[in-house]
């Protein structure tokens, strides 16, 4: 019997394999920006009532702060991200949403982006922008990485 893969799978190198097409689409920004950051570079723990888990940010910027691309946003990926903002306070992380402005049920009138605002977390829309990441987040990334020469800008 076949088994579908769980994710478009996109091979960048041969140690890098991206989940998505807008992961591909952000690393190859970041890459070409020359932004220092290691793809899903880093672990952050959190827990969940008595389960330890571990959290894996799609593109953790050196001395920066913590993007996470997001095509879909279900209710796992919101409760996740809300535990580990909880337990993370110094954390930050934004999201790139392909459309912010899709609703997170059927019956809700809650947007992807309403719910970043009404929980503290900074986002950006591709499709309402037209923009595949802000110029005030490469703009911020660029200011706290000057001087920096031994980050990794590629994997």
């Amino acid at each position: 019997m076949f088994k579908r893969q769980k994710f478009k799978r996109v091979q960048i190198s041969e140690t890098v394999t991206l989940k998505s097409g807008l992961e591909e689409l952000i690393f190859n920004y970041l890459t070409d920006n020359n932004c220092m950051f290691v793809y899903e570079g880093k672990k952050i723990a959190y827990f969940q009532p008595a389960i330890k888990k571990t959290y894996t940010p799609d593109f953790p910027i050196n001395n920066a702060f913590i993007i996470e691309t997001k095509g879909a946003f279900n209710s796992a990926d919101r409760k996740k991200m809300r535990t580990i903002k909880t337990q993370n306070p110094k954390l930050d992380i934004r999201l790139i949403f392909s459309n912010s402005n899709t609703k997170i049920g059927k019956k809700s009138k809650t947007t992807y982006g309403k719910w970043c605002t009404m929980f503290g977390f900074p986002f950006h829309c591709i499709a309402s922008t037209k923009e595949t990441f802000p110029k005030k987040w490469l703009d911020e990334i660029k200011s706290k990485q000057k001087g920096i020469t031994n980050g990794k800008t590629r994997n």
